[in-house]
């Protein structure tokens, strides 16, 4: 802080020794000790303070220079969207729904294909059923 050598020190010791005395000089060199001290620590606690406000400020342009963005609005936008159409999709409504749809496909395709081999079957005459019959098991044919 200040620059002040060895033997200006000594020269301030021996001037402060005549004019206050031996006596009271141990006092009086505590008490400036003390004030040292505590000027020392108000000089750290504000420019710690300063930092932090300029830490502050700092950050204040961050965040608006970051939320004034349009990328990071359109990603907001996006995950909202997202998570609003996974909510929509995993509710119990819309789970009971495309159950009931499964349930329906699958009896309209069981339907369809019972259709279609009575069809073939009419076609060819009985034909399609014998070799069914022939195909499904050489067990019952006496084959094994």
């Amino acid at each position: 802080m200040f620059d002040i050598g060895f033997w200006e020190l000594i020269l301030i010791a021996i001037v402060a020794l005549i004019v206050i005395g031996p006596e009271r000089l141990p006092r009086v060199a505590r008490t400036a000790g003390l004030y040292m001290g505590r000027a020392r620590r108000m000089v750290a606690t504000v420019k710690a303070d300063v930092q932090r406000e300029l830490a502050t400020e700092e950050l204040k342009r961050t965040l608006e220079k970051q939320a004034d963005s349009v990328g990071l609005h359109e990603i907001v936008e996006e995950v909202d969207q997202a998570t609003a159409a996974a909510r929509e999709f995993f509710s119990p409504e819309a789970q009971a729904a495309r159950d009931a749809e499964d349930t329906a496909t699958v009896e309209d395709t069981a339907t369809v294909e019972d259709t279609a081999a009575v069809e073939d079957t009419a076609v060819t005459g009985g034909t399609a059923a014998t070799e069914l019959t022939d195909q499904a098991s050489p067990k019952q044919h006496g084959k094994i």
